[in-house]
């Protein structure tokens, strides 16, 4: 019997890797010798790295960058199996969590740090990336990304520009005779899951800047500032990027990397879908088990479960997921293909007590389906 197991991981719990094995676990100890496909899933955010080195035999890298407020932190990155993909997660290098609450200021904030990573994978003969751009303390439209690809920001007099969003206010000139030229031979895939513009109330500043620190007289500030450094890549480059759907994603990162790197913005299940081959896995199994730590009504919004779901609906093949706990409205989750939803948790405990268990208690619960589906199996 062929079983596929694709799961996000249960954050705070297990990585993917680790919630595969314990599902692994579950399914042997009805069915030895099943065939146990196990593709460790993410949907672009928090542990997308870590479950696409792990689903194609990569390796993590780590690298001295510069972090949101101008200090050193040491950062990871992921090169896939293919040892030309390259997949970074933005937040590790420009990330919210790298800046302590009284210390954020996004008109000050840079993304110079994601271009670091950028480059250092680029050293390392990558020409493919998946960027994940979730967490991010910055709203600099990306110039801090591009800086440390050798593009200038100038103001009137021929200055750089410092970092930050509060300073394009005085970007006078775009200049790309310095950027890298490595940067022609790649493709840049980002993950993006919202449809923001870069600019106005649903824009960057007035939907994310808030989160980073930014009070209302900043607020206004940055958004006049996004809107002028659309209006100069406009004239300079060429490029109309203040209504792209996603545009406004990381403070304008978004448009950053497709004015300056020629990025494409897909929805972050959906590369991760392609980059694991999972399409091709799934083919002739008999049951496919996914899952993360909250399934609910915001699953079929492009999380892993739902991505997983679709993808074996299109082989005719039962997805069940299994979740740490359930929320309101999964039952719009039958419609696109999933059997069931299962929680993991088999009586009454803390989060906590639920968290520390989670390898046996998702172990338990697949045994257990496993047994109801499959009670007449023989070795």
């Amino acid at each position: 019997m062929k079983f596929v197991v694709a799961p996000d991981s249960y954050k705070g719990s297990l990585t993917a890797r680790e919630a595969c094995e314990a599902m692994e676990k579950g399914i042997r100890k009805v069915v030895p010798d099943a065939n146990v496909i196990k593709v460790p899933m993410a949907d672009g955010g928090e542990g997308t790295v870590q479950s696409l080195v792990d689903a194609t035999g990569g390796r993590i890298l780590t690298h001295a960058v510069t972090n949101p407020i101008g200090e050193k932190v040491t950062a990871k990155y992921g090169i896939l199996g293919d040892g030309e993909t390259a997949v970074i997660e933005m937040a590790e290098a420009s990330g919210l969590y790298l800046v302590p609450k009284d210390r954020r200021n996004p008109l000050h904030t840079t993304t110079f740090g994601t271009g670091e990573l950028i480059r250092a994978a680029l050293d390392h003969g990558c020409r493919k990336f998946i960027l994940g751009i979730g967490g991010s303390a910055t709203n600099d439209g990306g110039i801090g990304m591009a800086q440390a690809l050798g593009v200038k920001f100038l103001d009137d007099s021929g200055t750089d520009l410092p970092f930050g969003g509060g300073s394009l206010g005085q970007l006078s000139r775009i200049d790309l005779a310095g950027i890298d030229p490595r940067l022609k031979e790649c493709t840049f895939t980002v993950a993006c899951d919202v449809d923001n513009p870069l600019t106005g109330p649903q824009g960057a500043s007035h939907v994310f800047g808030p989160q980073k620190g930014a009070t209302p007289d900043m607020i206004q500030i940055l958004d006049q500032n996004l809107l002028h450094y659309s209006q100069i890549i406009e004239r300079d480059l060429g490029k109309s990027i203040r209504e792209l759907p996603g545009a406004g994603a990381a403070g304008g990162l978004g448009a950053g990397m497709v004015a300056f790197l020629g990025a494409v913005l897909k929805r972050g299940v959906d590369i991760v879908i392609e980059a694991t081959g999972i399409e091709e896995k799934v083919a002739g199994a008999d049951l496919v088990f996914s899952g993360e730590g909250q399934v609910d009504f915001q699953t079929e919004r492009g999380k892993t479960p739902f991505g997983v779901a679709k993808v074996a609906q299109r082989a005719g093949v039962p997805v069940i997921l299994v979740a740490g706990s359930i929320g309101e409205g999964v039952e719009i989750l039958y419609q696109h293909g999933v059997q069931s939803v299962f929680s993991m948790v088999n009586r009454p405990m803390t989060l906590e007590e639920a968290m520390e268990n989670a390898h046996v208690l998702l172990e338990a619960a697949i045994e257990r389906i496993v047994r109801a589906k499959f009670h007449n199996y023989k070795d």
